[in-house]
């Protein structure tokens, strides 16, 4: 694993691969990956309390280490990423999203997307996606880009913004995480 590498979050649009991204990290680092996701929805769909996700979300953070991915309110999404040592930026091209998002929906009849609550409605997960996606790249993404900029003098920061980014963000960490386990 690289060396720092113990709290990551990733980050980005909606669709744009998170979690898949998460579950490959946890993979080939070891680390506990936590979809956010999981915490914010019962099992069928329904939304747990705000209140009651923020003392989870807050909880998991004091954490050693963790994945996390997802989004859901600017207040824990800034306060994860001040705690992350590391930040894994997922900034593909906005068409890239909808179509991801669109390719969720159509496998999800055979397989559950990667962190997806159980028994989650996917049409209605999906049509929200589609309303965020745009949303998001009009008022989130400015900010993301800025922040990343700054974060590199005090994090690891990896601004993912194609598929290729994504395979030698995967080598880059396998060769990192076997260089450290062959040390110890």
């Amino acid at each position: 694993m690289s060396q720092g590498m113990n709290k990551v979050a990733v980050f980005g649009n909606t669709g744009g691969g998170k979690s898949t991204l998460s579950k490959r990290l946890a993979e080939i680092t070891g680390l506990p990956w936590v979809p956010l996701d999981s915490l914010k929805y019962k099992p069928g769909g329904g939304e747990v309390p705000h209140a009651e996700f923020k003392a989870a979300h807050d909880a998991l953070l004091q954490q050693d280490q963790w994945i996390i991915d997802g989004f859901v309110s600017p207040d824990t999404l800034w306060n994860r990423l001040a705690v992350a040592d590391t930040l894994v930026y997922l900034d593909m091209p906005v068409l890239q999203h909808y179509w991801w998002v669109t390719k969720r929906f159509l496998l999800g009849a055979w397989v559950p997307p990667a962190g997806w609550p159980e028994n989650s409605p996917l049409l209605k997960g999906t049509l929200t996606s589609y309303r965020t996606v745009w949303l998001c790249h009009t008022k989130l993404t400015p900010k993301y880009r800025d922040y990343v900029k700054k974060a590199k003098e005090t994090k690891q920061v990896y601004h993912l913004r194609s598929r290729q980014d994504i395979a030698q963000f995967y080598k880059t960490i396998s060769a990192q995480t076997n260089t450290t386990l062959s040390r110890s």
